[in-house]
């Protein structure tokens, strides 16, 4: 420090302070003893901290040029230390390197891969099945009125059968998470309408539920429609044929059980025979060695009329299912929870 800049007339102990301050700095050469000496000196109870408090002890006249030699010490010593830290670092990294050496040739730590959910992988194997089959993909919103969900898909207001699908309805009046797939039927027929219609229609449905090993609030359901001229049960009963042996195996034979849904007439379960020497078909199949896979139907006259077809020129047929069921039903799953889990210990097993 050059006193000769500086207006104050006792310099001697600032400058005996910023001598003994480097004097130790130059023999603390690693970091523990640097931020020592960081403590004693710049630290908030340090050295040149006092000095700095004591500038309100110092005659008016005098003041500022003590103010001015405490700061450039102190703009001093934090430079000088910042310069010694930054030097032990590299000395103590090269240090490490010498001792340490580090062999490049190693093999690096493996990434681990992700997957697709065990969901998403069952709906890609059925759109595989069924584009082979000549059916496209339709998506259709979530948001659906009561109008497309209910009423267009012959359930009036009022009528028993909506008691089945428990429902969120929305603040706004006529407004709903749509129960099911089906209303997806209406707009692809309306969009397409004369001309016929093999789709399938995916996605999220959401009913007012309790969640239970066999139940959820919110799951995918896989809709089909084929509309068209002297579309019948036997094109119906062929195509979830071919289908179920294309999922579960060629040798499975199919079973078909009359059923009630408000939009087809007439109605179908689907079953499909399960490996008697698999020892999960009791609790699969409850004993019965059947187990269903999809609800099905020849499409109801009055929705294709809804839908814009004449049901005297037009005929279709209709299938469901679920494919976090159809999962379960695979793979010997025994609660839907896991679905909506994110658990790794379930996930990564598939």
């Amino acid at each position: 420090m050059d006193p000769e800049i500086l207006d104050y007339p006792d310099l001697q102990p600032l400058i005996a302070l910023h001598g003994r301050a480097q004097e130790e700095l130059a023999s603390a050469t690693d970091d523990e003893s640097l931020r020592s000496w960081h403590s004693r000196y710049l630290g908030d109870k340090g050295e040149v901290k006092l000095a700095i408090k004591k500038v309100g002890t110092i005659p008016a006249h005098e003041r500022r040029g003590y103010g001015q030699a405490v700061n450039r010490i102190k703009d001093s010593l934090t430079e000088a230390y910042e310069t010694a830290l930054t030097r032990a670092k590299e000395r103590a990294l090269e240090s490490s390197l010498t001792a340490q050496a580090l062999d490049v040739t190693l093999p690096g730590r493996p990434l681990q891969r992700g997957r697709l959910h065990l969901a998403t992988q069952t709906l890609r194997e059925i759109y595989a099945i069924f584009a082979d089959l000549g059916f496209q993909i339709y998506r259709s919103r979530e948001v659906e009125s009561d109008e497309n969900n209910f009423e267009l898909l012959n359930m009036p207001l009022h009528h028993p059968a909506r008691d089945m699908w428990d429902t969120f309805h929305t603040t706004t009046p006529g407004v709903l998470l749509r129960t099911h797939t089906s209303p997806g039927q209406i707009h692809v027929m309306r969009e397409l309408c004369p001309e016929p219609v093999r789709v399938i229609l995916p996605g999220m449905c959401y009913r007012y539920e309790a969640i239970t090993p066999r139940s959820e609030i919110m799951f995918h359901q896989v809709e089909g429609l084929a509309v068209g001229a002297h579309i019948t049960m036997a094109d119906l009963k062929g195509t979830v044929t071919a289908f179920a042996r294309r999922l579960f195996g060629e040798e499975r034979t199919i079973r078909i059980r009359s059923s009630y849904f408000p939009f087809t007439e007439p109605s179908i379960e689907v079953d499909v025979d399960w490996p008697e020497d698999d020892p999960n078909a009791d609790r699969l199949t409850k004993g019965t060695g059947w187990l269903e896979i999809m609800g099905a139907g020849m499409v109801h006259p009055v929705v294709l009329k809804n839908g814009g077809y004449d049901p005297d020129k037009f005929s279709g047929f209709a299938f469901g299912m679920g494919p976090q069921r159809i999962a379960m039903l695979k793979y010997g799953i025994d609660d839907i929870r896991q679905f909506w889990a994110n658990d790794l210990r379930f996930l990564q097993q598939f």
